[in-house]
């Protein structure tokens, strides 16, 4: 895609920042920051004026809270203090604009020449100028500013809302705080009747009346960590009823949906007493109001809802991608994100299916083994007695093993994330790093015990054991590695998510691990003389099996499948002797690296324009997922 052509939106909130690109064929991509759809506004001022963003911040905020600035956009004229020197909050404001350019410069493929800036409604000229100044020293070319509710009722209205000319709308955006305003189309665009905002009706009011209800910190480090996990916590609370909330100090404590309620219930209500006066300061008549629609991280706790019906007489709507809506209104978006279009959008896995695609190698691997240590060809007499074993079996087995751990690896990460004993908790894509690492050393141990076991149960040296059991597993080892510095990095997130992503096909472990048993079989099955012929058939069976296993890693497409699986299997059928077992499992690990290979090529490294992003929620579908913070 042309950079030149792209679109750059970002809303600068006070807690969060987002941004959208945008293409003229109506498409757009929402910008990853450490594997979320929102950045952190937050900043820390290193030493030597160096400044840290995002996630980075919050994690350098326990070593020295002086250096921490939570709400960096500060009014035009104030000047911030920090380590006893003085900061003025646009530079800060321009650290984060610049870390969204250089992203933005990345997923385009060169630099962008239009950028849009979501202000807030209420903003008058000075702020706006603030903020240009700001956005000129970050780098960005001169910005276009696109008021909030604005942005949001054009997202709406290019979703499919219908929003006929003339119609009135009521956007509410719960952020860290609070806007509400009253819209109006006209027959040249939106305009804004009226407006309100209230720092203290958005989600740092939910955040610190729950921090309330639990011990206080003892010192300031102390207590940007117990924020950072009470703010994970009301995230989680929205989907689960109880979860447990980590301090710094003492033992963790568990917070429910009640306490989430009782907290949060008197903040909603403020911000409900904002839509009745603006809509009032509006002088619009309430029956005339097409909808009240929610906007922001925060408008998606179900209580949102509840105490909006109740208290406004409105039945109020939540904006599809709410974190997202403002700035990809402000990009003028199409109805649909890169991640929407039917030609290349993968639907999410069922969790039946994911367990399928880790279980089947696992259950491969055990019976690849079993098979190879209860079928072994002895020799000899009493006294030197020796075993000709099926090494391909172990070699393909210690695969299977480490394609299963793989395959569990976002399992694993979560696994450990819910464990942490620390007082932030992994970020999603420390998650994934994790889990990819702990799966990959996981497959090696099974691989290790398969060679222990295995020399213990016939009674011979370890060496070869170990040979065929770990050695055909370096190559995804390697591979894992560079999958978890990706993760860890964040350079590219794959279409799907990483828990598709590490899902290796199960229709090519079937048939490997089912060739190789048939292998095996006709090579230490008793050849009586009327099983001679049916033993070599289940040889050839076998052999084009393992071909047909191979070629389904190798090739995507189903019509390559046809074209080269046919000879490609003859040839491994003809080559199915006692002797190249161990040859067609090196063939088969070489087919399962080039697969790995290949999807980190394809997935990642080159993706095509649609790939390395979240999917879009449908319209009218609940969003889910990773909110502002705050």
């Amino acid at each position: 895609m042309r950079a030149g052509q792209a679109r750059l939106a970002i809303d600068c909130g006070s807690a969060t920042t987002t941004a959208v690109l945008a293409w003229p064929d109506g498409s757009w991509s929402p910008l990853l920051f450490d594997g979320e759809p929102g950045l952190p506004s937050a900043v820390f001022v290193a030493d030597g004026g160096a400044v840290l963003t995002g996630q980075r911040a919050w994690q350098a905020a326990p070593a020295d809270p002086g250096r921490f600035v939570p709400l960096p956009r500060r009014p035009a004229d104030d000047r911030l203090v920090v380590a006893g020197g003085e900061v003025a909050p646009a530079d800060l404001v321009a650290a984060t604009l610049r870390r969204v350019v250089d992203e933005a410069r990345v997923v385009a493929g060169g630099p962008v020449e239009d950028v849009r800036l979501v202000v807030p409604a209420g903003w008058g000229p000075r702020r706006r100028t603030w903020l240009r100044h700001a956005a000129h020293r970050a780098g960005l070319p001169q910005p276009r500013l696109v008021e909030a509710p604005v942005a949001v009722a054009c997202h709406l209205l290019a979703v499919g809302v219908p929003l006929p000319v003339g119609s009135v709308v009521v956007v509410c955006d719960l952020g860290g705080g609070a806007e509400v305003s009253v819209v109006r189309r006209g027959p040249v665009g939106f305009e804004v009747l009226a407006t309100l905002a209230d720092v203290d009706a958005g989600g740092d009011a939910i955040d610190r009346a729950l921090a309330a209800v639990l011990p206080e910190a003892g010192s300031p480090s102390d207590g940007w960590v117990l924020t950072a996990s009470v703010r994970a916590a009301k995230h989680a609370l929205s989907e689960h009823a109880a979860v447990t909330v980590p301090l710094p100090a003492g033992p963790a404590v568990v917070l429910n949906s009640v306490v989430l309620e009782q907290a949060a219930r008197p903040v909603l209500s403020r911000a409900a007493g904002l839509v009745r006066d603006v809509v009032a300061a509006a002088e619009v008549d309430p029956a005339t109001v097409s909808g009240l629609w929610c906007a922001g991280g925060a408008a998606r706790m179900p209580l949102v809802a509840e105490v909006m019906a109740t208290e406004t007489g409105f039945t109020p709507l939540l904006v599809q991608d709410p974190l997202l809506a403002a700035a990809a209104g402000a990009a003028d978006a199409g109805g649909r994100s890169l991640e929407q279009v039917p030609e290349v959008v993968s639907e999410p896995v069922p969790p039946i299916r994911r367990a399928v695609e880790i279980a089947v190698p696992g259950f491969a691997s055990l019976a690849l083994v079993t098979h190879m240590l209860l079928t072994p060809i002895w020799h000899g007499g009493m006294i030197n007695r020796w075993a000709s074993l099926n090494w391909g079996e172990l070699a393909m087995a210690a695969v299977f093993g480490v394609l299963a751990c793989l395959g569990a690896g976002t399992v694993l990460g979560s696994a450990l994330a819910s464990r942490t004993d620390a007082g932030v908790p992994l970020s999603p894509r420390a998650q994934v790093a994790t889990g990819i690492v702990t799966a990959a050393w996981l497959g090696v141990a099974v691989a290790g015990m398969y060679a222990v076991v295995g020399s213990q149960y016939i009674g011979t040296e370890l060496g070869p054991f170990l040979r065929w059991a770990l050695l055909p597993t370096v190559p995804l080892l390697v591979v894992a590695a560079v999958l978890a510095l990706i993760a860890a990095r964040q350079w590219r997130s794959p279409r799907g998510g990483w828990s598709e992503f590490l899902a290796f096909p199960v229709s090519s472990v079937v048939a490997a691990a089912a060739g190789m048993l048939l292998i095996q079989w006709s090579v230490t099955a008793a050849r009586w003389p009327d099983m001679i012929v049916w033993l070599d058939l289940a040889g050839r069976v076998g052999g084009l099996l393992m071909g047909v296993g191979v070629i389904t890693a190798l090739v995507s497409r189903l019509v390559l499948r046809l074209v080269l699986g046919a000879p490609f299997a003859i040839l491994l059928a003809a080559l199915v002797s006692h002797r190249t077992t161990g040859i067609l499992a090196v063939i088969y690990t070489i087919a399962v690296t080039m697969w790995w290979l290949r999807r980190l090529w394809s997935r990642i490294i080159h993706p095509g324009p649609t790939a390395g992003r979240p999917t879009a929620f449908p319209p009218g579908a609940p969003a889910v997922g990773p909110g502002r913070v705050g």
